[in-house]
This record gives structure tokens, C-alpha cells and sequence, in this order.
């Protein structure tokens, strides 16, 4: 077998390599299945790559993904419109409004300052953010990951949003519901305790 090659076939699972979170196995596995789709179902899920491709892209307020002028959150005029949540990713604004407690706005880094990967705050949605700051803005989240970049992130912007007169809040990171406090790292814990509010 170690001579078996079906190039095509390797390309494809190439292909699926190459996605975030998917290992080898994965990759085969989905590549099998891509095969055994019929042609019209394998045209169908090509042509819903190439459809999300040409019609998504930056909402022009906010910078999330739509497929039109504005996101449905800037097109909801129900939305209250003096508070900023600040994401590192749109997955983290769906994340968010799967939660359903969240009823302002958002803004869309898409990524976060890293050094080592050569992300500098040209690279993010930052001027975007700094131009929304017109007075009817009154308080900006920072909802940046618990990471590394994620702190440096929310200081940098913190940095520059508090001189525009904004006040700038961080989401308190913790014990997960459920968690046990003998498994919590210490930085967690850390949050936690930083984080805690009165009953």
C-alpha cells in the first residue's frame, strides 16, 4: 500500500488539513465523505464555500461578517447603542448572543496584538473602534480572550478609549458554572476573586 496514491484525492484531504482544528483523521474522514456525496450534492457544497466567499464580508459599523451594508445587530434599532463590546472574532459576538443578556453593540478586532505573530494594532479593526467614539458612547467592554494578547489588548485600547472621556469596563473571567475550585488554575482564581460581586 505504501505505494497506493490517488493525488486528487490527497489534495482534498490537504485541503482539510489545512482548516483549524482538524488533525489528519479528520481530514480523511471528510474527504471520504466529500466522495461519497452525489455530484449535485458535492456542487451544492461547493458552490456554498464559493457563495459565503463572495458575499460575506465586513459590516461597515461594527466589522462583523453580513452579507449586507450592516450586521443585523447595527440594523437593530432596538440595540442600545452607548456601550461597545470589543471581540477579538465574530465567533465570540455569536458566542455572546447565544448567551441572549446582551442587548448593545459590538466591534470586531479580528485578532488580537501579538508580537510574536506580527499582529500590531495596524493589523486590527482599531481606527474602525476609535471612530464610533462620538459621545453617544458611554462605556466600551473589553471582551478580549483570557490570553496573553488578549490582556494586551484590552490595555492597549484601554489606553487609548479612556482619554475620549468612555468608560472602560473588562469581563470578569472565573470559575466556570459547574467547575470545582481544586481544578481551577491559578490565574483563574486570580479573576475570580478580582471579579466577585456582592449578593
Amino acid at each position: 500500500m505504501a505505494g497506493y496514491h490517488v493525488p486528487p484525492l490527497e489534495g482534498l484531504v490537504e485541503k482539510f488539513e489545512s482548516l483549524p482544528g482538524i488533525g489528519h483523521k479528520s481530514a480523511q474522514r471528510l474527504a471520504y465523505h466529500i466522495l461519497d456525496l452525489s455530484k449535485g450534492e458535492a456542487e451544492s457544497f461547493a458552490n456554498a464555500i464559493l457563495e459565503a466567499h463572495e458575499k460575506i464580508h465586513y459590516c461597515s459599523v461594527c466589522c462583523n461578517l453580513t452579507d449586507g451594508e450592516l450586521c443585523p445587530v447595527c440594523r437593530n434599532s432596538a440595540r442600545d447603542k452607548s456601550t461597545i463590546c470589543v471581540v477579538e472574532e465574530p465567533k465570540d459576538v455569536f458566542a455572546l448572543e447565544r448567551a441572549g443578556e446582551y442587548t448593545a453593540q459590538y466591534h470586531v478586532l479580528h485578532g488580537a496584538i501579538s508580537p510574536l505573530s506580527g499582529i500590531g494594532p495596524d493589523q486590527l479593526r482599531i481606527k474602525e473602534l476609535l471612530a464610533r467614539i462620538d459621545g453617544s458612547v458611554n462605556e466600551v467592554i473589553m471582551a478580549t480572550n483570557p490570553t496573553v494578547e488578549g490582556e494586551a489588548t484590552a490595555m492597549y485600547l484601554s489606553r487609548l478609549l479612556k482619554p475620549l472621556g468612555v468608560k472602560v469596563t473588562r469581563l470578569a473571567y472565573g470559575i466556570p458554572v459547574g467547575g470545582d475550585l481544586e481544578y481551577a488554575d491559578e490565574v483563574t482564581l486570580q479573576r475570580a476573586m478580582e471579579g466577585r460581586q456582592e449578593l
